[in-house]
């Protein structure tokens, strides 16, 4: 391995250090000292020198064996940022123009027993300018990110992380660097390069197999027979296979039959069953006398993508099926969780993902401007159940087509595929992030007569080159062109439709931030929701760390430099309006607190109430549109400390959103909606049985804690993964049942609870917008702390009705069980979870408890 420490050095040396290898040009200075922290306020701007200036890394190292007993020797890089000359001992190997790409040189013979390695970066940005300058035929649109985003221009050009450029929730950082493993590798023969498998059922026979794939690179100059043996213990499951490798780069594919007479416990979604993965040994024992041993896991799980006529609805169905069973997809969208992918740590994937899981998430969509994510990510959802769509990395913009890059792209995609494709928890390839409706919607304003040549660019990128290796590659899961998509629609209209955002066919991303978010008529009853979300700020103590004090009020320089989407913290506001009071606080940081937290409110009731309207919308079919099956909201995770859709902040802390989606992706969920002045109630259920169980409807005044009136339904089915109907009033009859209420007055809550513990979650209904509300009373929060075990029990205490209760410990890790509540019994129970250690004298010294009527 040549990980570790390398010299750094820019273009004239005028800048000279060690640098980590993993690792980019930014952390290396960073580490030094050399530059503060690239977030630190407005330091985004500060540092593009670094990005113009081209940086080299080079070191030298002893040959740790001796070179005349091996046949070849490669200088193998598993991940180059981006555009770099390779040298050893002088001598140019090659180039690198990919960071998705794996680069192996062969130095068999250039190799010496001490070497002198370089590798000589050209700055991103100037390699994407130069490459659209010598596209001359036509241009390929964007040029560059709209101002707000503070960006590079021609990111399109390059085969790099897409929002490292800038996005409209992020800095533009434009890496150098060694950001994956490199090493020396000398075999004799043959050696094995890549190794994958993956699962079939056959329906007819009941027969589970394993297509088991390995690639290799024979440098002998005739082929080597020899015996692989694939054996799975548990499932009593051992076959021997006679091959033959031929000289040169191949692979070997075999089809082992699971012994019938085991039993397989298949593969299951988070909340659907376990996630089970079987030992597997692989042995390849050669002619020539060396014996490769490889240990994998072995999983077993199908997917079908079903896309079929409804009844009662024109278009499509857009559904997952995971071993036969329909799955309702519950979770968010995955971006970078740093502008340095150095810095991404197995503690970081395991906190966010981990994250999502907790909340009831079972998928995630790795989204196309970013990267693919490393084997860890994938390790871990195999292991906690989280399906993954998995975009290639094209988002937002046109792409050339030019020989050069199509090669490029193609091995990409190969690599890509080959090094991913064992993993059960990827459901779906998806071939880019909304190019289909780049070009359908017509967003670069390009003229009717030039759309032809932008058309067949976007067939021969897509469909002639990535679809085809990807069913070449993998015959294991479905793939789909872009998203939003039509599906089979796009197919039939020649890949792209006319609206990829139609309702009857495909997904669709929706986003709407003018509409009042409580008003559920504005969303679409879409088969598929991929992408839909609202802003918020993160909480003060992530923004703390970046900022200085004249920077804490929503209308400074920093809060303007924050926010990459045009109009965004104004759009806020106006969507707080609708059911808030903003806050007039004469203190500026308070005022700048309670704008935060309300800005959290806000998103969380938005994309709670969007999501509750998606996951009722699957089992019924209301003018043609419905049977929705998916729901991922606009975004999971944070690249820095700004505004964004997140959920979680950058760090990982929760936003009030993250904790509401532990509720509303809850199993069983009741959600109320009203139509025409009556109140529905719809039983959500994502269990695999049908449940008879009690409803319980609670109405309040805002002004007591002691309810108004309570109703109590018995035995109501609930079935088994569906949203049907199960209880119906009209308004005025409950007000008049529930004497001395009105809409402004009074507010609902509800739940669902059954034998044995089965309980929803308490979900609730508001009558009125909150800055109507009559009768909310200051009160007294208090909260007394105790530590059990690992965790910390907050018991907290109200003398009146505290609507969207927020705990806050600042800047210390963890979450609590639940938070942004509303509190309507004098006394509850949350429990802290710590991610690193604390006491009770930290957590009292930090805690800060917010409700809607503390805002002034």
């Amino acid at each position: 391995s040549l990980r570790g420490s390398w010299r750094l050095r820019n273009a004239n040396g005028s800048v000279a250090l060690r640098g980590e290898v993993p690792g980019c040009v930014h952390t290396a200075l960073l580490r030094r000292g050399l530059i503060q922290d690239p977030y630190y306020r407005f330091n985004d701007l500060m540092y593009r020198w670094i990005s113009l200036d081209n940086w080299t890394y080079s070191r030298t190292f002893k040959t740790p064996f001796d070179i005349r007993k091996w046949q070849k020797v490669s200088l193998v890089f598993e991940g180059v940022d981006t555009v770099a000359e390779i040298l050893i001992n002088n001598i140019t190997l090659g180039r690198t123009d990919n960071m998705f790409n794996r680069y192996s040189f062969d130095i068999t013979t250039v190799i010496k027993e001490v070497n002198f390695v370089e590798v000589r970066f050209l700055s991103a940005v100037s390699y994407a300018a130069e490459q659209s300058r010598c596209h001359k035929e036509y241009s390929i649109p964007p040029a560059c990110p709209p101002p707000v985003q503070k960006g590079e221009c021609h990111a399109n050009f390059i085969r790099k992380e897409q929002c490292s450029f800038s996005w409209d929730w992020g800095p533009s950082f434009p890496t150098q660097g060694i950001w994956k493993d490199v090493r020396i590798e000398a075999y004799n023969d043959y050696h094995l390069i890549y190794f994958s498998s993956t699962s079939f059922f056959e329906k007819s026979a009941g027969q589970w197999s394993l297509e088991v794939e390995s690639g290799f690179d024979v440098v002998s100059s005739k082929p080597i027979a020899g015996l692989v043996t694939v054996n799975i213990p548990k499932l009593q499951t051992q076959q021997t296979f006679s091959v033959k490798l031929q000289p040169g780069e191949g692979s070997i594919v075999l089809l082992v039959n699971i012994n019938k007479s085991s039993t397989v416990e298949a593969w299951w979604p988070h909340g659907h069953g376990k996630q089970t993965g079987y030992n597997m040994t692989t042995t390849f024992i050669m002619e020539t006398g060396n014996k490769i041993e490889k240990f994998s896991k072995a999983y077993f799980r199908t997917v079908e993508l079903v896309q079929e006529p409804i009844p009662g609805s024109p278009g499509l169905s857009f559904y997952f099926r995971i071993n036969g069973r329909p799955i309702f997809i519950k979770g968010s969208n995955w971006i970078p969780a740093d502008s340095f992918q150095d810095r991404v740590t197995y503690d970081t994937l395991w906190l966010l993902l981990k994250s999502a899981a907790d909340a009831n998430m079972n998928a995630l969509r790795v989204w196309g401007g970013g990267v693919y994510e490393q084997d860890e990510f994938y390790n871990i959802c195999d292991e906690i159940g989280i399906m993954i769509w998995q975009d290639f990395m094209f988002a937002c913009a046109l792409y050339p087509t030019d020989q050069n890059y199509l090669e490029s792209v193609r091995a990409e995609v190969s690599h890509q595929v080959r090094r991913l494709k064992s993993h059960p928890s990827i459901i779906l390839w998806s071939g880019n992030n909304e190019n289909e409706a780049a070009i359908a919607s017509n967003w670069f304003s390009i003229p009717y007569a030039d759309r032809e040549v932008y058309m067949k660019d976007y067939v021969m990128l897509y469909v002639k080159n990535i679809r085809e290796i990807v069913l070449t590659e993998d015959k294991s899961r479905p793939f789909i062109t872009s998203s939003p998509t039509n599906g089979l629609e796009s197919v039939k209209e020649g890949w792209l439709s006319q609206n990829p955002y139609d309702t009857h066919y495909g997904d669709t991303h929706f986003y709407n931030y003018s509409s009042d978010c409580w008003n559920w008529t504005v969303y679409p009853k879409t088969r598929f929701a991929s992408e839909y979300g609202f802003q918020s700020w993160p909480s003060f103590s992530t923004i703390e760390e970046v900022s200085s004090t004249e920077d804490w009020s929503y209308t400074s320089n920093f809060s303007l430099h924050r926010q990459h989407h045009e109009n965004g913290n104004d759009q806020m506001l106006q969507q707080i309006g609708y059911h808030f009071k903003l806050p007039q606080s004469t203190d500026p940081i308070k005022k700048f607190k309670d704008t935060i937290y309300l800005t959290q409110v806000m998103q969380a009731q938005c994309i709670k109430t969007e999501t509750e309207f998606y996951r009722s919308s699957q089992s019924e079919i209301i003018k043609g549109e419905g049977h929705t099956m998916g729901a991922l909201y606009w975004q999971l995770n944070d690249i820095w400390q700004a505004p964004s859709w997140a959920s979680l902040e950058y760090g990982g802390k929760w936003k009030l959103l993250h904790y509401f989606a532990q509720n509303f992706f809850a199993p069983l969920l009741p959600v109320a909606y009203e139509d025409k002045g009556v109140l529905y109630i719809y039983g959500v259920s994502d269990l695999h049985v049908d449940h008879k169980l009690t409803l319980r409807v609670v109405v309040h005044s805002w002004s007591s804690l002691e309810p108004v009136c309570t109703l109590v339904k018995d035995s109501v089915t609930v079935k088994a993964q569906s949203a049907f109907p199960i209880y119906k009033e009209s308004i005025n009859d409950l007000l008049e049942r529930c004497r001395n209420c009105t809409r402004k007055s009074c507010f609902i809550t509800f739940c669902l609870v059954g034998e044995g513990g089965l309980q929803s979650p308490m979900n609730h209904h508001f009558l009125s917008s909150l800055k109507d509300a009559v009768g909310l009373k200051k009160t007294h929060l208090s909260a007394s702390i105790s530590q059990q075990d690992d965790t910390y029990v907050f018991v907290l205490q109200t003398t009146a009705i505290a609507p969207f209760v927020s705990l806050d410990v600042g800047s210390i890790k963890g979450r609590f069980s639940d938070n942004g509540f509303l509190m309507t019994e004098k006394k509850k129970v949350v429990v802290f979870y710590p991610w690193e250690p604390t006491s009770v004298e930290e957590l009292e010294k930090s805690l800060t408890l917010t409700s809607l009527v503390d805002v002034v």
